[in-house]
């Protein structure tokens, strides 16, 4: 197992992570020293001392002197986020679940997709835009950026029938991501879809995820006005 040349500790922090979810290092496992995997990956071990603090700081690693770097017995709980189907957020509400799918195509995606999934000029992407609904009223828009040439199996599919969303958490494993939230005034579009006036504060997620260094694909959910988000922990 042996890497590119990794110079920075994102990247290292990425490759070690991407070996604990593979199961390459399973849970109470004891990693490499930090001077072997310095060589390993052609990086300073200022480098991946700073990876491996950030990981420890976030649950993922359990670092102790004189005893070396072990992957946390409970890792997943810690450091993963499960992607949750929006067909059981709509059953967990009691409401009734529909779906919709308003266009598929493969396109090239805008400068800030390309950009957020590292995705060179000239590489089309597979566009699904659709809306779910609950007991028949807007819930939440998925606007969705697939790369196909990662997931071959996406371009056989209608996504006529189940979602995107749905597809994906049953065939696309990822080893990390990002994930931010935010509130918008929404744009004309956005209120045609979920029935409201343009402007009105709406709540929007933006997640991207990643097999090791390949984007798998980009979401942007826009929920319902008044949209109120439940976790645990």
């Amino acid at each position: 197992m042996k890497p590119k040349t990794i110079n920075n500790w994102p990247d290292v922090q990425a490759e070690v992570l991407s070996r604990i979810y593979d199961r390459t290092w399973k849970p109470g496992d004891l990693i490499p020293k930090e001077i072997d995997l310095a060589a390993e990956f052609g990086c300073s071990r200022t480098t991946v001392n700073r990876a491996l603090r950030e990981l420890a700081e976030a649950g993922t690693l359990d670092r102790r002197r004189k005893s070396g770097t072990r992957v946390s017995l409970n890792p997943v709980d810690k450091a993963t986020l499960k992607i949750p189907l929006i067909k059981n957020e709509v059953n967990n509400i009691r409401k009734t679940y529909g779906y919709n799918l308003i266009q598929r195509k493969l396109c090239l995606p805008p400068d800030k997709i390309k950009t957020q999934m590292r995705i060179n000029s000239g590489i089309k992407l597979l566009h699904i835009l659709a809306l779910h609904t609950a007991d028949d009223l807007p819930f939440v828009i998925e606007d969705r950026w697939i790369n196909q040439r990662i997931l071959p199996e996406s371009e056989k599919q209608s996504f006529e029938d189940y979602s995107a969303n749905e597809w994906l958490v049953s065939n696309a494993p990822y080893t990390h991501g990002t994930i931010s939230f935010s509130a918008i005034n929404s744009s004309t579009e956005i209120a045609r879809l979920l029935s409201i006036k343009a402007g009105e504060a709406v709540f929007e997620i933006e997640r991207n995820t990643f097999d090791k260094d390949s984007a798998i694909t980009n979401v942007c959910l826009t929920y319902e006005r008044g949209y109120r988000m439940l976790t645990t922990f």
